[in-house]
């Protein structure tokens, strides 16, 4: 199934999803290229809100905010993801899960890149509507299903398909 389908699938069965991911293997290149994608792509959704700020505010000019961006989605956010996924398979592995490492980076990776279009939406909201109800609604939409696909495919991650 290609990436796009395999989104629009997370979005209906998640576990099912991840359950098929796993079983192709631990390919640590296919995980990091979900973290790189998802990365760029929630990078790209903040170019709308950067260009509304410097236009409402010119003490820091685009580009500035742009290059910020970029040094914090492509370099800093990959390092805390790697990071986060080694805590969580930790503290997994101390309640009683056996995933491993590879599958608790994908499942972190993986939930990323499925709720990225939720912060592209997020992102046109914030550039073209502002600081508003509805910026706040469809960022807590895109904050919880990227928890909801995290916290069930690292159940699948650690449970192997088990009923848990």
């Amino acid at each position: 199934m290609s990436v796009a389908r395999d989104i629009v699938a997370t979005y209906r069965s998640p576990r099912a999803v991840m359950r098929r991911l796993l079983g192709m293997g631990p390919r640590e290149d296919r995980a990091l290229m979900y973290l790189i994608v998802a990365c760029l792509l929630i990078f790209v959704a903040q170019w709308p809100q950067l260009r509304r700020e410097a236009l409402f505010d010119d003490t820091v000019p685009f580009d500035a905010r742009i290059g910020a961006a970029l040094f914090g989605w492509i370099f800093i956010v990959p390092l805390f993801a790697y990071g986060l996924a080694f805590a969580c398979r930790r503290i997994a592995g101390f309640l009683g899960g056996h995933g491993t490492g590879f599958s608790a980076r994908l499942a972190l990776f993986w939930s990323l890149l499925a709720a990225s279009p939720l912060w592209l939406l997020n992102g046109l909201v914030a550039g073209f509507i502002g600081p508003s109800a509805q910026l706040s609604v469809t960022g807590f939409v895109a904050f919880l299903a990227f928890a909801l696909f995290w916290g069930l495919t690292m159940v699948e991650a650690e449970t192997g398909g088990e009923q848990a």
